[in-house]
């Protein structure tokens, strides 16, 4: 039978080491040594060993791909439709989940709402809980009555061994083990949550997912900087890496998938938490937008889309005169280094200057967006704080920006842009297109095509004492 030792093991180079030691001896890293569980079989006498196709030996035997069977086995609907449209239509049998996010997010919340909804026997691993909080928990999100009750068994252990010993015993439909950096490996003398005993700890409820065709559900703490906490490796190892986000003290909570194997990583979900639990959304493209929103300088609505679903945020930018040699820069929900560039492109071609302003964008809401879209709304929001002059309420913008003053499309603007009209928005500004394309069908929203920065900034300050419809062509000339 094969012998589990364990070595110290470098993970820049991949020497092994009895014991730790501060420094690699063969390639001088510092503290790159990481305990690891080493299995040494014995080797099998020549006569004995199983030959395949040709003569090649071990258990596998290839296979054409054309027939390779192709029927999807059907998905664990997890009773949440925002969480199943981020999965991709729910959790695929015989995968492992990874759910990250920060403290106090919901992430054991949602997790035991999914229990809850899946229908089926789930197995709680907590090691981070008594049976009795869970319990707590279970209690003020009304689970402890009806199937949840019956069908939730709860395992207050953090030993991997053990949950996949009684996982084996009772083959639920889904395993919960919250957290992956409580897991401990009997093994390996490193203590919870150290390098070792993570990967480690994934591996082996890996193993125990692929091969007894059980879902497997992990929550991951992350770090300060909100990345999943312990090696890269947990990441590459799971099928599917789910970010819970949103701010701790607001009410939106975000569900997005920075890595799935069985589906889309571009759609997001949306939730609210609540005293019973965190609820789905009914309307998302609304969910970040004040329902009494005026016209206010700094200020401008921009139609994002996040996978197949249009979300409509307010982006607000605050200029003031700085007091100190370098002007401050600094962004929230959007990417700063954009924000640098576009302050550089305003001032080098649209003629909005801001080398002695310091310059504050934020996301309402607490979202996220990377998109390039949000370029053009950014930077009127901008010109408005500078020149305090209010864009229209009514008004919304999407496009890129280039490092020229061009504006550049973005994909999916008549979806954008129909969601905006349906939202009772009158107007857009959106780059020019070819003269040879299709009109855009805005579902009866004014569409105001430009060509550059300058041009926008001063369709969306147009002077609005004036009807509107006079204005905005008088603006482009």
């Amino acid at each position: 039978m094969a012998r589990a030792t364990t070595r110290f093991v470098c993970q820049s180079c991949g020497e092994a080491f009895l014991r730790w030691e501060g420094q690699c001896r063969s390639c001088s890293a510092w503290n790159s040594l990481v305990e690891t569980v080493v299995r040494e079989s014995p080797r099998a006498p020549s006569t004995r060993v199983r030959r395949g196709v040709d003569g090649a030996t071990g258990g596998a035997v290839p296979v054409a791909l054309a027939e390779i069977s192709d029927q999807d086995e059907p998905r664990l609907a997890t009773g949440i439709g925002e969480l199943d449209r981020v999965l991709g239509g729910g959790i695929v049998p015989g995968s492992i989940v990874l759910l990250g996010g920060e403290p106090g997010i919901g992430k054991s919340t949602l997790l035991l709402q999914v229990a809850a909804g899946v229908g089926a026997s789930v197995l709680y691993a907590t090691g981070e809980e008594s049976a009795a909080q869970v319990r707590l928990r279970a209690g003020r999100l009304d689970l402890l009555d009806g199937v949840p009750g019956r069908e939730i068994a709860v395992l207050a252990e953090h030993d991997v061994e053990r949950i996949v010993e009684v996982g084996r015993a009772t083959r639920p439909a889904l395993v919960v083990v919250d957290s992956i950096q409580t897991a401990t490996v009997e093994e390996l003398d490193g203590a919870a949550g150290s390098v070792g005993q993570v990967r480690e700890s994934a591996v082996r409820l890996m193993g125990f997912a692929k091969g007894e065709g059980i879902a497997v559900v992990l929550v991951g703490h992350v770090t300060k900087d909100g990345s999943i906490a312990g090696p890269k490796t947990l990441e590459h190892l799971v099928d599917a890496v789910i970010a819970l986000e949103g701010e701790r003290h607001g009410a939106l909570r975000l569900v997005r998938a920075a890595k799935n194997r069985f589906g889309s990583t571009e759609e997001i979900g949306v939730f609210e938490m609540a005293g019973t639990g965190l609820l789905e959304v009914s309307d998302p493209a609304r969910a970040f937008l004040r329902e009494d929103r005026e016209a206010a300088p700094g200020s401008v609505v921009a139609p994002t889309l996040e996978g197949s679903r249009p979300l409509l945020a307010e982006v607000q930018a605050l200029v003031a005169a700085t007091g100190f040699a370098t002007p401050a820069r600094k962004a929230s929900g959007i990417d700063s280094n954009r924000l640098g560039l576009l302050v550089a492109v305003l001032g080098r071609r649209a003629g909005v200057g801001l080398s002695s302003h310091d310059v504050y964008a934020n996301l309402a809401g607490g979202l996220s967006v990377a998109e390039p879209g949000l370029d053009l709304p950014l930077a009127l929001s901008i010109a408005s704080s500078l020149r305090d002059r209010p864009i229209g309420p009514d008004t919304v913008a999407i496009g890129e920006v280039g490092l020229l003053g061009e504006l550049r499309p973005v994909v999916g603007l008549e979806r954008r842009l129909r969601e905006a009209a349906r939202l009772g928005f009158r107007v857009a500004i959106v780059p020019r297109r070819g003269r040879d394309v299709e009109p855009l069908d805005g579902a009866g929203l004014r569409v105001v095509e430009v060509a550059t920065l300058r041009d926008a900034i001063a369709a969306a300050l147009a002077d609005r004492s004036t009807d509107r419809g006079d204005a905005l062509p008088a603006m482009l000339g």
